[in-house]
């Protein structure tokens, strides 16, 4: 046996021999301390075997079944010998097949495989003749390897953990792996994340104590209390994170932004022009931001608000409040269509306050302007020196606001419209260009429960709008079946009724080009983190290389190969449709030029094109009053977040929303949830708890950009509500105390550990 393990950094190679670690290494699994949180998905009872029906052709399976029969025989039509068995849950049976050229290499397989006897076995299903079978699977008996039939006794009594794994890594040698370096391993060789005095205030045992729970059970009762043990580990190691940054950006210095009092002021002058009364939500928020602002700390704050909640007149209005003290306010954007729009947007919203140097200028005015990667030279020029020289009171701009020669005057004030598409290292570029650290305002669109929001934004303050500004008419959803012709037929009719009636309609499409086979069009974080955990795609709004969510298990052929539809192929299709004769169709995605976008996005606003195709570009922030029609082409491969999005680009002004949602997903699958579920319902927040039952959690938090695992192994953030709230409050009390964790060196070390730079990213979304 290997010698005792001293550091959970020490290789497994070393440890384990390389030939036995280098199929670890392809799960990620390197040292010590990478196999130990390599953590068990599930456990089997001996006695209880696994519901075959649950198994579907082409899955990687690890199942507990019963043998019924094996059988050994040659094979006279291609030679070489057969074994063919049967195992069974006690209601449908598997099928095993093993070849090989002599018999008695198969008869050792045929001792083991005694009917009556119970063992794990894995592999991927296959078919032949209509029944489900595991070809060449590796398995293990229950029992069957302990030395003596005392410890098979035992062995056979416990619960077996079931292991994420592999073909070449099967559950059971993870296991043996697990134990070869667990058992040697001294109490003072794992180090406690979480402080002593935490762990007795909760009744919680020690690391060690825990992994032996977990990875060792003699009782289903030690998996469970392990399981919440390190539950509660993970959430105090990501609350104590989020406080100890809380705690250090409140320690700095910032400059008070109180605005000017009275009259005398844009901002006041802005909402003695503004045409419609503010909400109470509106008016609310705005107070808690002013507060902030004209305090000496940096603001930190989260702006959360339904669709069309009126959050970028609440942006607007803190930005003014800047303005008024002499400083600047950035506008960071996700994409050039959506700066684009934020442009006109403020630009209409001030009218006259935004033209000062102008002509017909406000008395009291500030200059808006625009900075993108695919400007002019000239205009970028003007861009940059408004900027430098303070002319520009409000630059708005995308990812090019970062780059090196970009410098402000003196920025007060950075607002981040739709947060989970920065990381750490946007976020901070732009808030570097400060001479002190600048308040803060994040705005997302995506309804965050509080349980995610306690967990991904436990450093901010959070503000949420819920209500809808008066006036708006609301959208009512409809599922359309893709493959009844009928319902296409009488879509296109609905569209045309629209267009007659003078409103506008999107089309949105997952792909830009019929050659981009197995790719999605969409211009969206939401869906690259429900797929792969990905980021979202830089300035150029490279919309056509983001990866569609995968088609459901199960689901027939015909539908694996169906190509998705794609905006060029759409907008060629409908406008040659009889039924749209006349109708100008644009088309709008994120291979365009800039110049190209801002055209057919001016022309869909103003009537000359009324039916726009497009990818998602369109999904956040483009708000075009006229328009009532959202179709979904593929709505199935959209994330529910996403989709809701989309929905909110219609249903804007005074006349009702329609969203076609068009899908061909079958029931009972997750993709005919989500678009069953927007279809019933408006709420941004049960979207989003929904949207947490059917996604990974790792998913909804962010994983690495790397797409490395989540560094969420074991916490919910639903159903470990309570103890996420009890993790917090230990943690800030914890970091209160000492903010630099000097006291607590392991903790410090987790959070480093845990949440490198590149993994730290969700916690950084602000």
């Amino acid at each position: 046996m290997p010698g005792s393990p001293r550091r959970l950094a020490d290789p497994l190679d070393r440890l384990l021999g390389p030939r036995t670690a280098a199929p670890l290494a392809k799960l990620g699994l390197h040292t010590v301390g990478d196999l130990l949180r390599h953590y068990p998905r599930r456990y089997a009872t001996p006695g209880r075997l696994t519901d075959l029906t649950s198994v579907a052709v082409g899955e990687h399976v690890t199942v507990m079944a019963e043998v019924r029969q094996a059988t050994v025989r040659t094979m006279r039509s291609r030679g070489g010998a057969m074994l063919q068995a049967r195992v069974s849950d006690g209601r449908r049976d598997l099928s095993l097949t093993f070849f090989a050229k002599r018999v008695g290499v198969l008869q050792n397989h045929e001792r083991k495989l005694v009917p009556g006897r119970v063992g794990l076995f894995t592999g991927t299903v296959g078919a032949y003749r209509g029944e489900l079978q595991l070809t060449h699977p590796d398995y293990v008996i229950v029992g069957l390897d302990a030395d003596d039939e005392a410890a098979a006794m035992v062995q056979a009594s416990r619960p077996i953990p079931i292991y994420p794994a592999s073909a070449a890594v099967p559950t059971w040698r993870i296991a043996r792996a697990v134990r070869t370096v667990l058992d040697p391993l001294l109490p003072e060789e794992m180090p406690d994340p979480v402080p002593a005095p935490v762990r007795a205030r909760h009744g919680l045992r020690s690391a060690h104590a825990t992994l032996h729970d977990v990875h060792l059970p003699v009782t289903d009762d030690d998996w469970r209390r392990g399981r919440r043990s390190l539950r509660f580990e993970e959430a105090f190691v990501l609350q104590a994170a989020l406080a100890r940054r809380r705690a250090l950006v409140a320690a700095q210095d910032a400059v008070a932004r109180p605005g000017v009092p009275g009259a005398a002021g844009i901002l006041h002058a802005f909402d003695e022009r503004l045409p419609f009364a503010l909400t109470a939500g509106q008016r609310e928020v705005g107070r808690q931001i002013s507060q902030d602002l004209a305090a000496p700390r940096p603001m930190q704050r989260l702006l959360q608000g339904e669709v069309g909640s009126g959050k970028t007149v609440v942006a607007l209005r803190a930005m003014l409040q800047v303005v008024d003290s002499g400083g600047q306010a950035a506008l960071l954007a996700p994409t050039e269509v959506l700066a684009s729009q934020h442009l006109r947007t403020l630009r209409l919203l001030l009218g006259e306050l935004a033209e000062e140097g102008m002509l017909g200028a406000a008395e009291r005015a500030t200059r808006v302007v625009l900075l993108t990667g695919s400007q002019s030279a000239a205009a970028r020029r003007e861009a940059l020196l408004a900027a430098a020289s303070g002319a520009a009171g409000i630059v708005v701009g995308t990812h090019a606001l970062l780059g090196e020669t970009v410098q402000f005057a003196d920025l007060g004030l950075v607002v981040v419209d739709e947060q989970h598409r920065f990381g750490v290292e946007q976020r901070d570029a732009l808030r570097a260009k400060a001479g002190t650290t600048p308040h803060l305002l994040v705005m997302t669109a995506t309804p965050i429960p509080r349980t995610v929001a306690m967990t991904v934004f436990g450093d901010l303050e959070v503000s949420t709008l819920t209500e809808v500004p008066a006036g708006r008419a609301g959208v009512t959803t409809h599922v359309v079946p893709a493959g009844k012709a009928a319902w296409l037929e009488r879509t296109w009719r609905r569209v045309r009724e629209e267009v007659d009636a003078g409103h506008r309609v999107y089309v949105v499409c997952p792909r830009i080009s019929a050659d981009d086979a197995d790719r999605a069009a969409g211009d969206d974080a939401d869906l690259v983190a429900e797929a792969t955990g990905g980021a979202g795609e830089p300035d150029g709004d490279d919309d056509s290389l983001l990866p569609v969510l995968p088609v459901s298990p199960g689901l027939p052929d015909d539908r694996e190969r169906r190509p998705l539809r794609a905006v060029d192929e759409v907008a060629a299709e409908l406008a040659a449709m009889p039924v749209l004769a006349g109708v100008e169709v644009g088309v709008l995605h994120g291979r365009l030029p800039a110049s190209e976008k801002e055209d057919v996005m001016n022309r869909f606003a103003a009537g000359q094109v009324q039916v726009l195709v497009s990818t998602t570009v369109v999904e956040v922030g483009v708000d075009v009053p006229a328009a009532t029609v959202m179709v979904v082409l593929d709505a199935d491969r959209f994330g529910l977040s996403q989709l809701h999005q989309l929905r909110g680009r219609v249903g804007r002004g005074s006349a009702p929303g329609l969203c076609l949602l068009v899908s061909d997903a079958p029931e009972g699958t997750d993709a005919a949830t989500r678009v069953r579920t927007l279809a019933e319902t408006t709420d941004g927040f049960r979207l989003a708890s929904v949207d947490l039952e059917l996604r990974r959690e790792g998913d909804v938090l962010g994983a690495s950009q790397s797409g490395g695992a989540s560094s969420l192994r074991m916490l919910r953030v639903v159903r470990d509500a309570e103890l996420i709230a009890q993790a917090r409050e230990d943690a800030v009390a914890l970091v209160a105390e000492d903010p630099d964790l000097s006291e607590w060196p392991v903790l410090r070390d987790a959070i480093e550990l845990w949440l490198d730079p590149q993994r730290e990213e969700f916690l950084d979304r602000s």
